[in-house]
């Protein structure tokens, strides 16, 4: 049987489709978003936002056909001000009730994605996601993490806010101590655009396949460098894309305080995250429950 997820997110809505296969996916449909500039001072999507959000969820689905998906929203539908309102209009226009995954729900998926990523090989993990909304983090050795956090550190959450680097800096790596204990001795593991974008920017190679890695101490060079360029020049950088470019700044200080706080200098890039994890939770599920892997709205 296959299975499905629409990702809806701050810069896409994307749609992969699989059968058991996550390498190899029945079918891959990535629409164009920007969120990010669609928020208003109070957090809210405009009118404008809606619309774009509308139609990119209304051509996924017409991509899929009767192929059952599961249609989430990260947090910049999650966190908006008027979210109740987006989702309703959504599902009034398109016919899909847009899910939300809780931060604690998403960490334990990138969890999740990581293991299956690097396998039991790997021993205890921390892995380490950085969004635009959130950071999650979750430690574990099994299948399932023993502790699974969210925090709002997100990278466009702090470049919205305005702070300085040294701001940023306090505020990250006091809130994630706060809430995360340091394990030197885990396999550390980077998920997400921001870790893989960082790690290109460092000098990986680049490629699924490709094993990647993102040292710390590269990251306290290119901070300072980072913050010195405007957001155009940002874009000219190697694994920064051009939609990402205002908040990379802010993604590195994250990235960063994660590896500070965890207590590692070195981290594995999984290409693995939160899509990746929802996709082997419904491939398993499929396997014991055919008939209830997916429900389409």
């Amino acid at each position: 049987m296959s299975v499905g997820v629409l990702d809806v997110g701050c810069f896409s809505a994307h749609l992969v489709v699989v059968e058991r296969d996550l390498m190899r996916p029945l079918m891959s449909h990535k629409v164009r978003l920007r969120l990010d500039r669609e928020l208003d001072s109070d957090g809210a999507i405009s009118a404008d936002g809606i619309e774009s959000l509308c139609a990119a969820v209304l051509a996924a689905r017409k991509k899929a056909g009767d192929v059952p998906f599961l249609p989430f929203a990260t947090s910049s539908v999650r966190d908006a001000l008027n979210a109740d309102e987006v989702m309703r209009k959504v599902h009034r226009r398109t016919g899909v009730e847009l899910k939300v995954l809780s931060g604690k729900e998403e960490a334990r998926l990138s969890y999740t994605a990581a293991r299956h990523w690097f396998g039991w090989s790997a021993g205890p993990m921390v892995v380490l996601d950085v969004g635009g909304g959130t950071v999650e983090l979750a430690l574990g050795s099994g299948a399932e993490p023993e502790l699974a956090v969210s925090l709002p550190l997100g990278a466009r959450t702090l470049t919205r806010a305005g702070l300085t680097v040294a701001d940023m800096r306090a505020e990250v790596q006091e809130r994630i101590a706060e809430a995360f204990p340091r394990d030197e001795s885990a396999h550390a593991v980077g998920c997400s655009k921001v870790f893989e974008q960082l790690a290109r920017l460092a000098g990986a190679r680049t490629g699924t396949y490709a094993t990647r890695q993102l040292k710390l101490k590269d990251l306290e060079k290119w901070i300072p460098r980072l913050a010195k360029l405007s957001v155009r020049e940002r874009a000219a950088l190697p694994g920064i894309s051009r939609h990402r470019a205002r908040q990379s700044l802010a993604g590195a200080v994250v990235a960063e305080g994660l590896m500070k706080v965890a207590g590692h200098d070195v981290v594995d890039i999984s290409p693995w995250s939160t899509k990746e994890g929802l996709l082997l939770d419904l491939v398993e599920r499929s396997r014991l429950r055919p008939e209830s892997a997916v429900s389409v709205a």
